[in-house]
């Protein structure tokens, strides 16, 4: 019989374990599996059908229609999810995703979403983590005070603690020498079965002598064992834990601390900025190691089963029906107290209308968000200005919307000419308010700094007369050039969003 079990034992985990981390499955195809031969079934089959070979059998049989099912719908996912769709490539940092990582991370290591290993890695998980089931059952016990012992020597040790916080470092190497190798060489050493020596010979327990039993090692629990459907069972009681305290959290913490209540939210952020002050000034007043032996006391002895209803009934007698009054009381102080914003952020914004002199007309051109002055990067390089034939195009900033229905006129011209250290122009400070290009008559080239003309035989030519500057030029007077520009302005306001961020 063990002959046989030994083959038929042998588990997903070894075989999964094995293989190398980074190597990538191949493609997943659909695999109709047959049924073994007789003479395979009469060769790898037990003579005696034992409890253990039939659940070997039903595992394998399992395991063949689920690795179908997961192939199935594996194929069906990758119809649906591409292999390079956002979140789910293999190369994404998880702690920053949409970014690739590094090609040297070890997040670049691991393999794409896959059906497949997704319930191998399920089952591997489900068959390891009755260990954490146990040390929290462990500590449950502890504190719930089943064993009143084991609860007041943790308390003692408490203690020791806040009166002496430099046993703080003490304790883990205790407690790793406690609970890790004294049961593990206990294990290998164990006394003698009771029962075995009369009481003269059994004078107590000695170590001495060489090991008498094998070492305590942790395996992964059989599938469809007990053991494992434990573990299943704890780990969906776990995940239904944290989700209730995941909501419990995200409804009683988050109304407070997102500013959908800003007054709420405004007077607790005061609270916590002037309590920051506070300690930072006192923090070394108060008795510490005092507040933590009280605090640890009172909460374990909460807990206490001859306690615990006590402390109910008072707070159901005593603190409930008072906190709908004190809850009105700090709603009323922060409503007549909080004093928020209630008018929205704005700003002025601006456009530049543009026209262009043709045959002795100035014909409308566009609005651009630029003045296209004479020195400007687009005019050097030769290129159009950018913008919009009509007013109705201009659209706001994003994020901000129109608080006015109107453009006005920016009636300062010489202002914004001088903030933005525009030359080569020419101002009108009265009428429209143009603000006009230079007119060269030696040169196409308007305003700014340009070399003297030469003729021919490399002589200079007479200079021509000085031209007017923009301070020089003002009220119209003289030639204009091909361009003219007037600024217009706008108020916007923050818009709302609906959606959160």
């Amino acid at each position: 019989m063990d002959e046989y079990t030994a083959d038929l034992f042998i588990s997903r985990d070894d075989t999964s374990d094995s293989s190398p981390p980074q190597q990538r499955q191949p493609p997943p195809t659909v695999v109709v599996d047959e049924w073994p031969q007789d003479s395979d079934a009469n060769d790898t089959t037990p003579s005696k059908k034992s409890p253990s070979g039939l659940r070997s059998r039903i595992a394998n049989n399992l395991s063949k229609k689920t690795s179908i099912q997961d192939r199935l719908v594996e194929r069906l996912l990758q119809q649906v999810i591409p292999e390079s769709s956002d979140g789910l490539a293999a190369g994404d940092d998880t702690l920053a995703p949409g970014f690739p990582a590094d090609k040297t991370s070890t997040f670049s290591q691991r393999p794409n979403f896959n059906i497949t290993t997704m319930s191998n890695n399920f089952r591997r998980f489900n068959a390891r983590i009755g260990v954490v089931f146990k040390f929290q059952a462990r500590v449950v016990r502890l504190l719930s005070w089943r064993r009143p012992t084991h609860t007041l020597s943790l308390l003692a040790v408490y203690t020791f603690v806040c009166l002496d916080p430099y046993l703080l470092a003490v304790v883990p190497l205790a407690g790793f020498l406690l609970a890790v190798f004294i049961p593990h060489f206990l294990a290998r050493h164990p006394a003698p079965p009771s029962g075995t020596l009369s009481s003269e010979q059994s004078v107590g327990y000695s170590p001495k002598g060489p090991p008498l039993a094998p070492a305590r090692t942790v395996k992964p629990v059989k599938e469809l064992s007990k053991d494992f459907f434990r573990n299943m069972r704890d780990l969906q009681n776990s995940m239904d834990d944290f989700c209730v305290a995941h909501d419990s959290v995200v409804s009683s913490v988050l109304p407070i601390t997102n500013f959908s209540n800003e007054a709420l939210s405004s007077a607790l952020f005061l609270a916590l900025t002037l309590t920051t002050v506070f300690m930072t000034t006192f923090a070394s007043v108060f008795p510490w190691r005092l507040i933590a032996l009280v605090a640890g006391w009172g909460l374990i002895l909460s807990g206490h089963p001859a306690i615990a209803p006590l402390l109910t009934h008072t707070h159901d007698t005593h603190v409930a029906p008072h906190q709908p009054l004190a809850r009105s009381s700090v709603e009323a102080w922060i409503a007549a107290d909080i004093i928020l914003d209630s008018a929205p952020e704005t700003r002025e914004v601006e456009i530049f209308e543009l026209q262009r002199q043709s045959h002795d007309e100035w014909e409308p051109w566009l609005f651009s968000p630029s003045p296209y002055d004479p020195l400007s990067q687009p005019r050097i390089a030769g290129e159009r200005p950018r913008g919009t034939r009509f007013f109705e195009d201009v659209l706001p900033p994003d994020g901000w919307e129109w608080s006015e229905k109107k453009w006005a006129l920016d009636l300062w011209s010489r202002e914004w000419v001088e903030e933005r250290i525009i030359t080569g122009v020419e101002v009108e400070t009265e009428g429209e308010r143009w603000v006009y290009d230079m007119y060269d008559e030696n040169s196409s080239f308007s305003g700014g700094v340009m070399d003297s003309p030469t003729t021919a035989k490399g002589k200079a030519r007479v200079p021509a007369a000085p031209t007017l500057s923009w301070e020089e030029g003002e009220d119209g007077t003289g030639r204009r050039g091909e361009w003219r520009r007037r600024r217009w302005v706008r108020l916007v306001k923050r818009r709302a969003t609906t959606s959160p961020a």
